[in-house]
């Protein structure tokens, strides 16, 4: 069996050789899915792993026995350079961690097997999206496509309102590093200095970075003591400008990209957290999500159609209109103001994290899929988006 990983970012070299030195994780569960592919390198004749964005070319074995190819494109694939790297692996099985049809159509013509792991929601809105999603639908819908994961229930669901056979979907998770019993209840902040409110994540429009500075403004002019904290990387020049032209400099901090084990931390010191995604953004189910539900902060969210169904404005979280800084302003006061509100958010949410909860793991759907047997194949259909609609619907 020769294995071939497609992934459109995230370089699979430098994380390995950076936890070689003893560094941390920058995101949730980087180590777990870098080690998940390792020990599946062990077990199969060659484990490769394609990275498409990456700072330069390269392709080498690392010393945990997964080649490594970064296709060195700067900023979109070349589609014929890609497929061309992928072909000169001779693949057997090919797991692809992006929406990309024509990775299918290849492998279609080539009979390799192929299954696919997302985080992604899929936008039905004007006819080059629906296009889109009719292409891929289509292509995932083949013989040839044994498997598409994607994380979460809500992910899962776009898949199928894309077309896509609800009985080749399988709902996956990342496994839980901390959970909600490791922290206590949070209690309604008296404070004497400015709240602490925290956005993690990447640093553009679209996840609403620009949204939350403007709602701190629109705070700070009702004087309301707030500042606000941003982890991440991404336009941080031009959201800085931003920050100066509003006269926010003592309210806005920039701390870059943190380690993970501080994010959590980070998330547990804040008073309020922030995920204001706009639907333009393909979310899956964000993990600063999983983990301000994990440590209990209370948390607004914007009304993206991926967070619908699993936060309730007013009762595990605080929901706003995506896009709207004077809403997501409100919610903040609402809860800077209302010690019932804000205690009562934080005590949901311990149930709100268990409802999210997926038996199948990441790495656990890889396995099944490459090393196939009557027992891991029926565990893949009891945990299909099928069945989970089936159970949906006899509850």
């Amino acid at each position: 069996m020769r294995l071939v990983i497609v992934q459109y970012a995230g370089d699979y070299r430098e994380t390995v050789l950076r936890f070689m030195n003893g560094e941390q994780e920058t995101y949730y569960a980087q180590r777990y899915s870098v080690d998940a592919v390792a020990k599946i390198a062990q077990r199969v004749e060659a484990a490769t792993v394609i990275c498409g964005i990456t700072d330069e070319f390269y392709d080498e074995v690392l010393p945990n026995g997964v080649r490594a190819i970064g296709a060195g494109f700067r900023h979109t694939l070349n589609m014929k350079r890609l497929l061309a790297l992928i072909e000169q692996q001779n693949p057997t099985h090919l797991l692809i961690r992006t929406p990309i049809s024509q990775i299918i159509q290849w492998a279609k013509k080539q009979n390799v097997r192929v299954a696919m792991t997302l985080a992604d929601s899929f936008d039905t809105k004007g006819i080059r999206n629906k296009v889109d999603n009719f292409i891929l639908a289509s292509a995932l819908n083949s013989d040839q496509v044994d498997w598409v994961g994607n994380h979460g229930i809500n992910s899962s669901l776009s898949l199928a309102k894309i077309g896509v056979e609800p009985k080749k979907i399988v709902p996956w998770d990342w496994p839980s590093a901390v959970t909600p019993k490791d922290f206590a209840k949070k209690s309604f902040p008296h404070k004497a200095d400015a709240w602490n409110l925290l956005y993690v994540g990447s640093v553009i429009e679209a996840k609403g970075a620009g949204d939350v500075i403007e709602a701190i403004a629109k705070l700070k002019a009702f004087k309301q003591p707030i500042k606000l904290k941003i982890a991440g990387k991404g336009d941080i020049e031009q959201f800085s400008q931003k920050v100066k032209q509003l006269n926010l400099e003592e309210q806005v901090e920039f701390l870059g990209m943190v380690p993970h084990q501080k994010v959590i931390q980070l998330l547990r010191e804040a008073d309020l957290a922030v995920v204001p995604s706009r639907h333009e953004y393909p979310e899956g189910l964000p993990m600063t999500i999983y983990e301000t539900l994990c440590v209990r902060t209370p948390l607004i969210a914007s009304d993206h159609p991926m967070f619908q169904d699993i936060l309730k404005h007013g009762f595990n979280s605080m929901v706003f209109t995506a896009g709207d800084a004077v809403e997501l302003a409100t919610c903040i006061q609402a809860l800077m103001v209302d010690s019932a509100l804000y205690e009562k958010i934080s005590l949901e949410a311990e149930h709100t994290w268990h409802k999210l909860q997926i038996p199948v793991k990441w790495a656990d759907l890889i396995d099944a899929w490459l090393f196939s047997s009557s027992k891991n194949q029926q565990w893949l259909l009891e945990n299909n988006l099928s069945s989970y609609l089936q159970k949906a619907i006899t509850a």
